[in-house]
């Protein structure tokens, strides 16, 4: 399946730029923006890709109200970026055409919880924090965390994962349903609230990961789970990252069903003790956290740590207060932040890959090796329960060279990924920074069917261009 390649779109005039700013503001009115600082804002934020801001922010409350903007850009053809947090690492938000970004961070109901079938109705711009908070007092929660409090509908659109994967799954796994804004303003629901069904092809799959290249999700049907009885937390050092990950893949084989199982690299503990003003013992870290009955949890517990003294000779030490784990855990949710301070001023370049599970060491050793060869400062963390994880190589983004050994060392990454059969994002997603990778992974006839399905959902490309596959 051979797709004709169209040329990159051009930018909007600024005489259409002009007349939409005028007719948006007729109808917004303070909530559009134009102005230098908030565009670029919302341009990027937690990448090292170059900024390139939208033309105009309108910050919507409703999906009617997504409708009405999209309808305005269409008419135009002026691009729309969707906006939720801005945590995204690979360039997603980035408007390379200019256009319209509309923000969905003032999109904030909880519009139903049916504590009896275990699902809630929320609006795109419920952060999975206020989502939590709000679910606290009903028994219930939501699994799915990736450490940055993102917004639920940027989750959705990147396909996210985090540390419970290994348990509850990813974004995949949780959403029944999808309210989407199509590129020609039409208002599609995905599918209903049961937890399952055969009817017609799965829309709700395909808006999920599409990063907002087919269109604007503005709400999200949600799967929940009950709290726990009881839940506990532990630290294992190890004396190699091989040993770490060894015990890992022993411990999902035997099917022990941990919740959370992170990796921290003896780097990022080193990082994460100075951050957090923690005494971790600064060797590789693994992370635990089991879910349960009290007994269930318990036997969790010593199971995983009769594998863990297969490989290591240190103590599987408890956090047995509520206020340790959440130290712990915030601790690891902060290492994005805690690697930049092993070397001030320099540029993070966070990019993550995952494997099979029984290639997880192979990678992760054969990674170390190539980091400590290329003399960088790169931190490795993951949720290998799933064969996930991240490096954060801190980069002088002033210097050509190391910007360039840093490219070539990400490439390489990936390439090993793939090559153990393996993808290129594990969570992060494409955006700008890995859309070179797809061929590899997908081949080009696979690439070939998204772009047959990117025409035929938005035939004008106006729907966050220049992200996943070129066109």
């Amino acid at each position: 399946m051979n797709a004709i390649l169209s040329p990159s779109r051009p930018k909007a005039s600024e005489a259409a730029i002009s007349d939409l700013v005028a007719e948006l503001s007729n109808r917004f009115g303070e909530r559009v923006v134009t102005s230098a600082a908030v565009r670029e804002q919302h341009g990027h934020t937690l990448t090292w890709v170059k900024n390139q801001p939208p033309d105009i922010v309108v910050y919507a409350r409703t999906t009617e109200e997504v409708s009405e903007i999209v309808k305005l850009c269409a008419a135009k053809g002026v691009p729309v970026i969707p906006f939720g947090t801005g945590t995204s690492l690979e360039g997603h938000v980035n408007a390379p055409d200019g256009g319209v970004c509309i923000d969905l961070s003032l999109m904030k109901r909880i519009i139903a919880v049916h504590e009896e079938d275990l699902d809630c109705v929320i609006e795109a711009g419920v952060t999975r924090k206020e989502l939590n908070e709000h679910l606290r007092d009903k028994g219930l929660f939501f699994p799915i965390d990736p450490g940055a409090d993102a917004s639920i509908g940027g989750m959705v659109s990147t396909r996210a994962s985090g540390t419970n994967a290994v348990r509850y799954g990813t974004m995949k796994d949780v959403v029944l349903s999808l309210t989407v804004v199509l590129p020609n303003g039409e208002i599609v629901k995905t599918a209903s609230r049961a937890k399952k069904s055969s009817a017609g092809y799965d829309l709700t799959r395909l808006m999920i990961g599409s990063e907002g290249t087919l269109g604007v999700i503005t709400e999200i049907t949600l799967k929940l789970q009950g709290i726990p009885e009881a839940i506990s937390a532990g630290i294992c050092p190890f004396p190699t990252v091989k040993a770490a990950c060894d015990a890992v893949i022993m411990t999902i084989q035997s099917g022990i069903p941990v919740a959370r199982i992170e990796l921290l690299d003896e780097v990022q503990v080193r990082a994460v003790n100075l951050h957090s003003k923690l005494s971790l013992p600064e060797s590789p870290l693994l992370l635990l956290e089991f879910h349960g009955t009290d007994a269930s949890v318990q036997e969790q517990a010593e199971r995983f740590g009769e594998i863990a003294a297969e490989f290591t000779d240190q103590p599987f030490e408890w956090a047995t207060k509520p206020e340790e784990r959440s130290r712990l855990w915030q601790a690891r949710h902060d290492a994005y932040w805690a690697a930049r301070g092993l070397r001030p001023g320099a540029q993070s370049v966070a990019t993550d890959v995952c494997v099979p599970i029984s290639r997880l060491a192979e990678c992760v050793d054969e990674t170390k090796k190539d980091i400590l060869e290329s003399g960088m400062i790169a931190p490795i963390v993951g949720h290998v329960g799933d064969g996930n994880f991240h490096v954060q190589p801190l980069v002088n983004t002033d210097d050509p060279a190391e910007v360039a050994a840093c490219e070539a060392f990400v490439d390489r990454l990936v390439k090993r990924a793939v090559a153990m059969e393996g993808t290129c994002t594990g969570e992060h997603g494409v955006g700008q920074k890995k859309m070179k990778y797809l061929e590899i992974e997908h081949g080009e006839a696979a690439l070939d069917l998204m772009r047959v399905l990117k025409r035929a959902i938005d035939p004008h490309n106006i729907m966050n261009p220049g992200k996943i596959v070129a066109l």
